[in-house]
């Protein structure tokens, strides 16, 4: 199917709105997130169904270049375990992209839908994401925001393979890259460290997902106040940063050394000592027979019911002006001369659920104050913010997190009124903000893409 639109940078190169209804049926917004609204569309002409992410110019800059980088990147890729793109238009005041539609669950709720579940479905799933990103990174492109709410299965048949989605803070790595971007319970040490990184991230974020199926825990949590996101950010990225956890009994009793090994190995502090995607494909935990067949679903479903239900898990959003704490010290450490004593008043930054299938929602993300440089051994100076995460001020350079995706939901024709809101999915962790030039920049959330 021709793109609408080939051109991003052609300003006179625009398609009308009539060419976009002329093909397409719209139905109701099934969901509004950080950057776009999710529709569910039907083709005129063959009647088959897509999902289709509509973004408005008018929201922002950063709005413009997460629809620009998700198209250039989604353009680039065909893969059988990434959603597809299948059409684009570009009007004087919107992006519409059409993908695939995805109308399988999400794993958390496959797992928790099944009699039994083992090992051998855990080494499955895990294969299936290891391809994908092995075959992303041989572009040399890092998706910077895999997190289990953008794994979805494709369809609801027995057998459904899993797809990756959302791709708007995924980048192209020229070099190594700086800018910190990501979900906080996923970042890589080197992210949280604000040290230059590359794909070695995704592997990390792997390890972490691999971890959470097969225990039902995240590898890394903090126990702080329901609503203090700070000091809970704060620990939580101190306990990434030293790679602080562990494989605890009984969670972990029944799982073979072979799993323990390869999380291990994807989870290693060192980037350069990490494993890549296209080795673990060949560990013997995904390859051979080492995966056990011993029914664990009992426990891990215990573990997720009690860990992700928590509200700190299943808050919609926590709008994270990370990125900008991050590098508050390194602009102070440059700067000619001391901050001016005025603080910024604090921007509005709309927050979307970092959800498959919650309601947006606005939360205001706090400005940083200019102040002079924190001492070394102290946390990032950080000004509260609604449902904001904080990043401690480690001794090397840091990162930030990113955001979330999009996810298409069980097919409902066009016109009927918008899916009922509900509260985020287990295990759905809060997006992060990314902001880079060509890259996309704050939280969104979703299985389309």
């Amino acid at each position: 199917m021709p793109f609408g639109c080939v051109t991003l940078g052609d300003k006179k190169d625009y398609n009308q709105p009539s060419e976009v209804t002329d093909r397409y049926d719209l139905g109701q917004v099934i969901k509004t997130e950080e950057f776009c609204e999710i529709f569910r569309a039907k083709e005129k002409t063959t009647g088959k169904l897509y999902t289709c992410k509509k973004f408005l110019k008018r929201d922002g800059r950063k709005v413009r270049k997460a629809a620009k980088n998700e198209i250039i990147i989604l353009k680039m890729v065909k893969h059988p375990n990434i959603l597809q793109l299948v059409d684009v238009y570009i009007t004087r005041k919107e992006y519409f992209i059409f993908l695939e539609l995805a109308t399988g669950r999400e794993v958390f709720d496959w797992i928790l839908d099944q009699g039994y579940y083992s090992e051998k479905d855990t080494s499955n799933v895990i294969r299936q994401v290891l391809e994908a990103v092995a075959y992303l990174h041989s572009l040399k492109i890092v998706h910077r925001n895999l997190k289990l709410e953008n794994l979805v299965y494709y369809n609801r048949l027995k057998n459904s393979k899993i797809v990756i989605s959302d791709f708007h803070l995924a980048k192209l790595e020229n070099g190594l890259i700086k800018e910190p971007c990501g979900t906080p319970e996923y970042l890589a040490p080197e992210v949280v460290g604000r040290q230059r990184y590359g794909r070695p991230v995704d592997c990390w974020a792997i390890g972490v997902i691999m971890y959470i199926l097969l225990s039902g825990n995240p590898p890394f949590y903090e126990e702080a106040d329901e609503d203090d996101y700070e000091n809970h950010d704060k620990n939580l990225f101190r306990k990434i940063l030293a790679g602080d956890y562990e494989f605890d009994p009984p969670y972990w009793d029944d799982i073979s050394q072979a799993a323990k090994e390869l999380v291990t190995r994807l989870m290693e502090v060192e980037q350069d000592q990490r494993i890549t995607a296209e080795e673990a494909i060949s560990h013997e935990w995904i390859s051979g027979n080492a995966a056990s067949d011993k029914n664990i679903k009992d426990g891990v479903c215990a573990q997720i019911e009690k860990n992700f239900a928590r509200a700190k898990w299943k808050k919609a959003v926590r709008v994270t002006t990370l990125m900008k704490r991050l590098r508050a010290p390194e602009q102070t450490e440059t700067a000619a001369a001391p901050a001016p004593a005025a603080t910024p008043a604090p921007a509005k930054a709309p927050a979307l659920a970092a959800t498959p299938a919650p309601a947006a929602t606005t939360a205001p993300a706090a400005t940083p104050a200019a102040a002079p440089a924190p001492a070394a051994a102290e946390p990032a100076a950080t000004e509260p913010a609604t449902d904001t995460a904080t990043a401690p001020e480690p001794a090397a350079p840091a990162t930030e997190p990113a955001a979330p995706s999009a996810t298409a939901p069980e097919p409902a024709a066009p016109g009927t009124p918008p899916a009922a809101t509900q509260p985020p999915a287990p295990g759905t962790p809060p997006a992060a903000t990314c902001t880079e030039a060509g890259a996309a920049a704050e939280p969104s959330s979703e299985q389309s893409g």
